[in-house]
């Protein structure tokens, strides 16, 4: 009976923790996205584009170059998530948004160094990933590293 008990105990509280896991995570990515709206609003005055050249007729005064980068680890659960749909295989929709929130807040760091310089626009923008942490050994919480780098630029006032 007391084995039974312990059993149980040890169960409900390995449960009571996944389930903290999922709402809090589910919570700070949740928060995370709000803020990532209202900066976005903020700086939608700043033309942004992944193009290589400005067209043509638009003269810059200068131009910068602007660089961020951004790591967003995702919650546990997410990863015990992932783990399951790489055993079985298919799209591992649970780090999707992991990787939806460090582009945004890469690209959007390199906005804000623009607008804080009195850029008006930042052009040929670039994303770039890479690897955090050892993907052998250890298991590790998933995390997304995203590098962005662009160009700010400095409009001449039309005559």
């Amino acid at each position: 009976m007391v084995d039974l008990i312990s059993a149980l105990l040890g169960l409900s509280v390995t449960l009571f923790l996944i389930a903290l896991g999922f709402f809090n995570g589910r919570h700070v990515e949740k928060k995370h996205l709000r803020q990532l709206d209202q900066r976005e609003a903020r700086l939608r005055h700043i033309v942004q584009s992944n193009l290589k050249h400005v067209p043509p007729g638009w003269r810059c005064s200068r131009a910068e170059l602007v660089a961020a980068e951004a790591v967003i680890a995702s919650d546990y659960f997410k990863t015990f998530a992932a783990g399951l749909r790489n055993f079985f295989g298919g799209e591992v929709r649970s780090l999707e948004t992991l990787m939806v929130r460090a582009r945004r807040e890469a690209k959007l760091r390199i906005v804000e160094m623009a607008a804080s310089a009195g850029a008006s626009a930042v052009w040929n923008i670039r994303l770039e990933t890479s690897t955090v942490g050892r993907t052998s050994g250890r298991r590790q919480a998933a995390m997304a590293e995203i590098y962005a780098y662009g160009t700010a630029l400095w409009f001449e006032p039309q005559q």
